[in-house]
């Protein structure tokens, strides 16, 4: 038994790894034996993430060109990949089993590995503060398999689920919050890792700044005022700053250049408004629960569930209360006091422009003479993000600020560690390991989805086949031109390889595209004909389903000059004579 503990003790990072990959095999089962042409749910924006790791694939080993410039989207203007977020860190997790198995296989497996380095971190996070493994495993158990982690899986965010550099960051971070010495290496991981999160998400970089900056003034202001003074305090943040700043820079430049041409506009407050969490979504179990899910969805409002997913657990918000009521006991008081201020900013930023409760806005009515002069007897009480929208850089970008509520989610985890060990402290040794595994089945418990059961497969169409075997690369556009911007659409790019007049351009579209719209949305008509021969467009697929008469809709285009030269699965494929010398 002596050299088990050696060898658990000697290579506890190995072994943690083991833990972790074990756990996140069961806890997404069966994906693990689908990997190769499955996606977990249903087709949606992870469509979009695996033809970004295919595009990446080709672009940099057969095409040896800029993944940046993919002048096959939104032809003939082309477009910047760099004007949408491209979460490169996961993108280069993805690459290396993207060539081995697809992109396909290397989308799951960059997903996967977010649970096992996301679970990685955290462990290694409290078991330096504590000292303990058990402590350590408690902690990245509760934040791997978090239910917000579990629903951006489901819907395919593969940079929201990129949640891997928080632990990492707060571990650099809070060592340079108590160093009284030069600690260059705290500095470096803290640095290193905020890039991270910058090419991870600029959603996440952004929000992350505000956390840090909030947690700091409150530090300087009420915890530790000497620390103004300390010389060594502010060497250590500005290290960390300049080992991040040119993975930030490369992270926020593409963003920067895009507001400069007006291309990253303000969101409008109406559409931000309906993604303010409600204090209900931070205690509620996610609606995937193998258990009690089903009941949560059919008593509560979780139309939002996907951003709405904030669940702490009952596990992990016991055993943090209990580290915070115990705080006087640990040596890091004072990280768990800026562990509190952050979560509680990051509650109330999450929160978003007005108090919201079960998913609906909460209304009081007005005095009379209030309501006179507005217009209107009730009004939303506003909260901290409703200023910060109309004042602070940047703020009107954000949609989802719902997703503020993570960083809620990590001091929570990382304070159930510290509470776990509290607690393990206390167990009498012949029953520790007993007890460490008992709390590590309850946050399981807790958070379990179950097996999956809704899985994704997207094979290239029979029309895609017949196009790649057209010895041009002549372009085509998709009817209903409202199908263009679907993310399968330009997933099928993979496949049929040719200049496509369309793309998923998420909340920004570039101006072609914008201009083209209600001129493509009328065809067939001259109008659309005309701008699709100017576009030099050859091969125009029409989508039978969406037609009522597509007998009347072929009369149309040969009318127009279009001739029919193929239907394939619910595809008609019509050529304009004009586009037949594109190649050339």
């Amino acid at each position: 038994m002596n050299w088990m503990r050696e060898s658990l003790k000697k290579f506890h990072l190995a072994w943690a790894g083991l833990y972790f990959s074990v756990l996140t095999v069961w806890m997404t089962w069966p994906l693990p034996t689908r990997m190769l042409d499955s996606m977990v749910g249903q087709v949606g924006d992870n469509i979009y993430f695996v033809w970004m790791i295919g595009w990446l694939q080709k672009a940099l080993f057969q095409l040896h060109v800029n993944p940046f410039d993919v002048w096959f989207l939104n032809y003939p203007e082309g477009w910047s990949l760099a004007y949408t977020e491209i979460t490169p860190a996961n993108l280069l997790i993805a690459l290396p089993f993207s060539l081995l198995g697809g992109p396909m296989f290397g989308f799951n497996m960059a997903m996967l590995i977010s649970f096992l380095l996301s679970g990685l971190g955290m462990y290694l996070w409290v078991r330096r503060m504590t000292g303990s493994s058990a402590a350590g495993l408690l902690a990245g158990t509760a934040f791997a398999f978090v239910p917000y982690r579990f629903a951006h899986f489901l819907i395919g965010h593969l940079n929201l689920s990129g949640t891997q550099w928080f632990p990492f960051f707060f571990l650099g971070f809070f060592e340079l919050i108590e160093a009284r010495c030069w600690n260059w290496k705290a500095a470096l991981v803290a640095g290193v890792s905020l890039g991270l999160i910058g090419l991870t998400s600029a959603y996440y970089l952004y929000m992350c700044l505000i956390v840090v900056g909030g947690m700091l003034l409150v530090y300087l202001l009420w915890i530790e005022r000497a620390r103004w003074k300390d010389m060594l305090f502010w060497k250590h943040l500005l290290l960390m700053g300049v080992v991040s700043l040119p993975l930030v820079i490369a992270a926020v430049a593409p963003f920067f250049a895009l507001s400069q041409q007006g291309g990253l506009p303000d969101r409008n407050i109406s559409i931000v408004r309906p993604y303010s969490a409600s204090p209900t979504d931070f205690v509620l179990p996610s609606t995937d629960h193998f258990l009690w899910g089903a009941w949560v969805g059919n008593n509560f409002n979780r139309d939002l569930w996907i951003e709405g997913t904030l669940y702490v657990g009952a596990v992990s918000g016991a055993l943090a209360l209990l580290a915070w009521l115990k705080r006087k006991d640990s040596q890091h008081a004072e990280v768990m006091q800026m562990m509190l201020a952050g979560g509680l900013l990051a509650v109330i930023l999450a929160m978003g422009i007005d108090l919201h409760w079960n998913g609906e806005s909460v209304l009081v009515r007005l005095p009379e003479f209030l309501a006179g002069r507005l217009g209107r007897a009730e009004a939303p009480i506003p909260l901290p993000g409703f200023g910060l929208f109309y004042v602070f850089p940047f703020f009107a970008k954000l949609r989802a600020l719902m997703r503020f509520g993570i960083f809620a989610l990590v001091f929570v985890c990382a304070l159930a560690g510290l509470g776990g060990d509290w607690l393990l402290k206390r167990v009498p040794t012949p029953w520790k390991q007993a007890a460490a595994a008992a709390l590590i089945m309850l946050v399981l418990f807790d958070f379990y989805p179950g097996p999956y059961t809704e899985f994704a497969q997207v094979p290239p169409r029979a029309v895609d086949t017949w196009l790649a075997e057209q010895p041009d690369d002549a372009p085509l556009v998709q009817m209903p031109f409202r199908l263009a911007e679907d993310q399968e659409q330009t997933y099928y790019t993979l496949f049929h390889e040719k200049p496509y007049v369309g793309g998923f351009f998420n909340a920004f579209p570039p101006r072609q595209y914008r201009e083209v719209i209600p001129v493509l949305e009328g065809f067939p008509d001259e109008a659309s004909v005309a701008l699709l021969k100017e576009f030099g467009v050859k091969y125009v697929l029409v989508q039978a389903s969406e037609y009522a008469d597509m007998q009347q809709v072929q009369y149309d285009c040969e009318a127009l000059g279009l001739e029919l030269v193929n239907k394939l699965d619910g595809q008609w494929v019509f050529i304009l004579p004009e586009g037949s010398n594109h190649a050339d």
